[in-house]
């Protein structure tokens, strides 16, 4: 990468910058360039594109999406620090770059949205914010979404509740709004020695697309009959979703009210939602 883009290598960036990860942000560098253009690449073609970043660090990831040709990067970072190194980016590629400094859970991306083309999203996401962005961007209020695809980094333990489906011992809320929105697969896994600090977990890389048209259901609804549900997942139905209606409310949607949580698909789980 370094020879492909002219920049200098991601540890020496660190090194000028100071940038040690620190935990309370969540950070974990990824320095291996090889797998941060593999990352991009999970994303498809990425010419003519919007990318929308966050928690780029010291620019590795940015890097490798701007080197396959997107049209502009729009990261979003919390970490002061690192906007030096950032701009050194910006600098090497004219008017392709956009830093905002911020909180991503705060960030209205919808409103950046360009005018044409299409809008990924890109990102070794902090651990500790990860999930809630992702169902930021699963829940918004009208669909399709802004987004045309999500190329995401988590934990591997979240990326199988991700992809999970039902009958799995991953199965949960996250794989059913997940399921439910779009069509999710991991793609392949990272080891710890990939980053810096190297994390005590693998990660895994996870590439979303959203349904053209997902079944018809209330978000609100879905997340509050998944969360009843999982919440006491060892308990039959019956027990677990008492507080919206218990057997009566089975019983509408058809459901067996013996049955436990992580049996019923993604088009079952929508059903107990419209009964609400």
């Amino acid at each position: 990468m370094a020879a492909l883009d002219g920049l200098p290598t991601l540890r020496d960036v660190i090194t000028r910058h100071g940038l040690d990860a620190r935990k309370a942000l969540g950070q974990n560098f990824l320095l291996d360039l090889n797998l941060t253009q593999k990352v991009a690449r999970t994303a498809g073609n990425l010419e003519g594109a919007t990318v929308f970043e966050v928690g780029p660090g010291p620019g590795g990831l940015t890097r490798a999406i701007l080197a396959l040709g997107a049209r502009k990067v729009i990261a979003v970072e919390r970490d002061p620090r690192c906007l030096p190194a950032l701009a050194e980016i910006a600098d090497h590629y004219p008017g392709r770059l956009e830093v905002i400094e911020g909180d991503a859970l705060k960030t209205d991306f919808e409103s950046l949205v360009p005018d044409d083309g299409p809008v990924k999203i890109i990102a070794n996401l902090p651990y500790n914010v990860g999930t809630q962005l992702l169902v930021n961007w699963l829940l918004p209020n009208r669909w399709p979404p802004f987004w045309q695809s999500l190329t995401l980094m988590f934990q591997k333990e979240v990326g199988q509740r991700i992809t999970a489906v039902e009958g799995d011992n991953h199965y949960g809320r996250l794989g059913v709004l997940c399921g439910w929105r779009t069509e999710a697969q991991r793609a392949f896994d990272v080891p710890p020695e990939a980053f810096t600090p190297p994390p005590k977990v693998t990660s895994s890389v996870v590439h979303l697309v959203p349904r053209a048209a997902p079944i018809a259901c209330d978000p609100q609804k879905l997340e509050k009959v998944t969360q009843a549900a999982f919440g006491q997942r060892r308990k039959m139905l019956r027990q677990s979703v008492k507080s919206l209606g218990g057997e009566a409310l089975l019983n509408r949607a058809g459901i067996d009210p013996a049955r436990r949580a992580e049996t019923l698909s993604v088009e079952e789980f929508c059903r107990l939602a419209a009964e609400i």
